[in-house]
């Protein structure tokens, strides 16, 4: 009699205890490849920015990992529904969490998605010399979040994404010749035509300055008290600040040296007796 109530348990607990072990089979398995599979798909995804030079390699280091933890999470929901627990309330967990981390971060993400845009359009890069806002500087770091940007006097300006994508952007950097505006004002009295010929003599001197395309210097204005010029040199990129901040000091002493008069502003007073 014992042996046969001994025989009737097992064959009782036998198949809940194959299942069991079933399941458990099952769920080591979803994992296991589930893990192997979230690998294969970050590293697929990263070596597609490495394959194109012009793909930016932190981007798709983001988004592998978005596609990676995505793949786990679903891994995860898998292995706890073979072994019976309801995973559609855990589904409406996580969602509603998201939602509520989702609005608590409203200005975090909205960083995130900038710099997604700035990584995927790439109006400037590392190394480019960029304006935004009343921001002046080189790049020298971007992330998902914030732009880093180093100034000529040695600060460190952290800006927000956002505050970037949001503006205007001006990309010194972009093209590799780059046009230098500058403007000077001579008397009335003066020789238009000799001024030019001083203006220009600066301008073939200096050896930064290309001949092709040639420089620009045209009268732009009839002003109050000056005829005022437009002088625009070119040259590469990296020379632009030399020109911009050596040429207007060079062409005031070639002017003096030539006794062209640089005028400042004046005005004439008439005065009237009215007592006559």
């Amino acid at each position: 009699m014992e042996e046969f109530i001994a025989q009737l348990d097992l064959n009782q607990y036998l198949p809940t205890a194959l299942d069991w072990a079933t399941n458990l089979l099952l769920a080591f398995a979803i994992l296991i490849i589930g893990i192997w599979l979230a690998g294969k798909v970050n590293k697929a995804i990263i070596k597609i920015s490495n394959r194109h030079a012009q793909l930016d390699d932190t981007l798709f280091k983001f988004f592998g990992s978005v596609a990676k933890y995505t793949i786990l999470a679903f891994v995860g929901i898998a292995v706890l529904n073979r072994f019976g627990v309801q995973t559609a309330s855990i589904i409406a967990l996580l969602g509603a969490a998201g939602l509520a981390v989702g609005l608590a971060l409203q200005g975090t993400l909205s960083n995130l998605a900038a710099g997604v845009m700035l990584l995927i359009f790439r109006p400037y890069k590392v190394d480019d010399f960029i304006e935004t806002g009343d921001q002046f500087g080189k790049v020298a770091e971007i992330d998902m979040f914030t732009t880093i940007l180093q100034t000529f006097d040695n600060q460190r300006i952290i800006i927000p994404n956002s505050d970037i994508w949001g503006n205007k952007i001006v990309n010194h950097s972009h093209h590799e010749i780059r046009g230098v505006d500058m403007r000077f004002g001579i008397a009335y009295d003066e020789n238009i035509d000799a001024a030019r010929a001083v203006i220009n003599k600066v301008l073939d001197a200096h050896p930064h300055i290309l001949n092709d395309p040639k420089p620009f210097v045209e009268v732009e204005t009839l002003n109050n008290s000056s005829v005022d010029f437009l002088v625009r040199p070119f040259c590469h990129g990296e020379h632009y600040f030399d020109i911009l901040y050596s040429v207007p000091e060079q062409i005031k002493k070639a002017l003096d040296d030539a006794n062209i008069e640089i005028p400042f502003p004046h005005r004439k007073v008439i005065l009237v007796n009215e007592n006559k």
